[in-house]
């Protein structure tokens, strides 16, 4: 009999070793098929098979796949990536295999169209325009009402965002963003947005359940970075129902409702108010969180849902679990970072994962990348999760030496 194989387009840092791992436990090979393999460092050590495609290709996928269908019995197709999980999705299509509308993905990743859509279901989200050049931003901005938020109409963790609060900040951010260094996933066209003010929340959601509800706290602005994300979010029994039913209406209006969804809001004076519905698993370790804190995978469940099997979302416990993540305050060359084997070893800390190595040039981008790693606890009250969590984060040190200023 063949061997059962997972295939994943692409991976990510973050999600990817969870998926491996699941594939893994559910009696499933996991093939990585990639531009560049070579990319993803967690690949390397366990000798896991990755094979080098045009991913951007879906001829070249379909090709690569019927191949590998003449040696494994290929039980399911996904992507731990946004910017593939719709080119997954056609390729479950093609294969005859579970998987959510493509049409659907392609639609929500386009945060324009998502808008639109959104808007028209009577939706609550911020006023928004479209702008293709400097002096578009400048007057949408001006529309609006300052401050407002810039961002590409593709892309995701942050890339490319920015809050900003006057006319100078605007065409400083909007010069980055058209002026080459900026690297666009699609035509560019630059979303303006006002900043809805208020607590953030991202919620987790499978099928058209609502798992949970993530609280965000961010980093030093005008980007947004998570700094810290706390599970379950305290909210009222009022609060919870009111975020859960906006967003499965986001659903209904997005054609969504197949596997994952992440919505994220923020809870403002008119109640919740939509800023993004990204058709996938969240990163920034809430799978980790929501498994910590109710004993629910969801990176297993969705696998089971491409593999054609009967997931299953029933809460095993509850906890509370937060993640902590370690944000440098300067560019330079990163001399040494330690602690973090005193941090894994506090009790009620779950994970410890640093991602930079000494001698590593640091260059914050003001997006997800900028964090250097994470510490993951948890334990069954609120106050006790956030004690263990600082005092593990207090044990992790690090040097940072500027970069020689070339203009002296």
């Amino acid at each position: 009999m063949a061997r059962r194989a997972l295939i994943l387009i692409e991976g990510i840092e973050n999600n990817g070793p969870l998926f491996i791992q699941a594939a893994r436990r559910l009696g499933l090979h996991p093939i990585t098929l990639s531009a560049d393999p070579a990319q993803y460092d967690y690949l390397a050590p366990e000798s896991l098979e990755a094979i080098r495609v045009d991913t951007a290709n879906l001829d070249s996928l379909i090709l690569e796949c019927s191949r590998l269908r003449a040696t494994y019995d290929i039980a399911g197709i996904t992507s731990a990536r946004e910017r593939f999980y719709a080119t997954a999705a056609k390729l479950c299509q093609y294969f005859g295999l579970p998987g959510p509308n493509p049409a659907s993905i392609e639609r929500c990743r386009d945060k324009f169209a998502q808008r639109e859509l959104l808007a028209q279901a009577g939706i609550p989200i911020p006023s928004y325009r479209v702008a293709a050049n400097a002096a578009d931003v400048e007057s949408s901005a001006l529309q609006i009402g300052l401050p407002v938020i810039l961002k590409p109409i593709v892309g995701g963790g942050s890339m490319g965002v920015r809050l900003c609060h006057n006319v100078d900040e605007l065409a400083e951010h909007t010069s980055y963003l058209l002026g080459g260094e900026h690297i666009w996933l699609s035509s560019p066209r630059i979303l303006v947005e006002e900043f809805a003010q208020g607590a953030f929340y991202s919620v987790e959601i499978m099928g058209n359940e609502v798992v949970g509800i993530v609280a965000v706290d961010f980093g030093a602005p005008p980007h947004f970075v998570f700094r810290k994300t706390t599970f379950p979010a305290p909210l009222s029994d009022d609060e919870h129902k009111h975020i859960a039913d906006v967003s499965l209406s986001c659903l209904r209006a997005l054609g969504l409702g197949w596997g994952p969804t992440n919505i994220e809001l923020r809870w403002t004076k008119r109640g919740p108010v939509v800023i993004e519905v990204n058709p996938r698993l969240a990163g920034s370790g809430e799978p980790q969180l929501l498994q910590l804190a109710y004993g629910i995978d969801l990176v297993t469940e969705h696998i089971k849902l491409v593999i054609g099997e009967e997931w299953d979302l029933r809460r095993r416990h509850s906890q509370t679990a937060a993640a902590w993540f370690l944000l440098p305050d300067r560019d330079g060359t990163l001399d040494w970072i330690s602690g973090d084997g005193r941090a894994a070893a506090v009790s009620g800390v779950a994970e410890v994962t640093l991602y930079a190595k000494p001698k590593t040039p640091i260059v914050r981008k003001g997006d997800y990348r900028d964090a250097i790693g994470y510490v993951i606890a948890a334990s069954p009250g609120r106050a006790r999760t956030e004690a263990i969590l600082q005092h593990a984060v207090d044990l992790i040190d690090w040097s940072i030496t500027p970069f020689p200023n070339v203009s002296e």
